[in-house]
């Protein structure tokens, strides 16, 4: 079913890479820009909420899809909870 999970697939790979390079980012232990920290973390939060939702779509039918938006959802909440303490 991999022609009608292509939106999916895209965005799965997009959110993957958004999340690798805030992880990459935020982990130096180097020189912080607050402001570019909150802007990775904010598209990071952004790539996981519209890749959970793509995945929820799916859940019912694919297990990997359930897992997926579970890891998401999980990952914009963390994404939310740094940037809150930020402010």
């Amino acid at each position: 079913m991999v022609a009608d999970l292509t939106k999916c697939i895209r965005t799965d790979l997009d959110c993957a890479d958004i999340c690798t390079t805030t992880a990459r980012v935020l982990s130096r232990h180097t020189g912080y820009d607050a402001n570019l920290s909150r802007s990775l973390l904010e598209a990071c939060a952004t790539a996981c909420r519209s890749c959970g939702d793509e995945c929820a779509r799916h859940a019912d039918m694919h297990e990997h899809c359930r897992i997926c938006a579970d890891a998401c959802r999980a990952c914009e909440r963390a994404c939310r909870d740094l940037l809150a303490t930020m402010s």
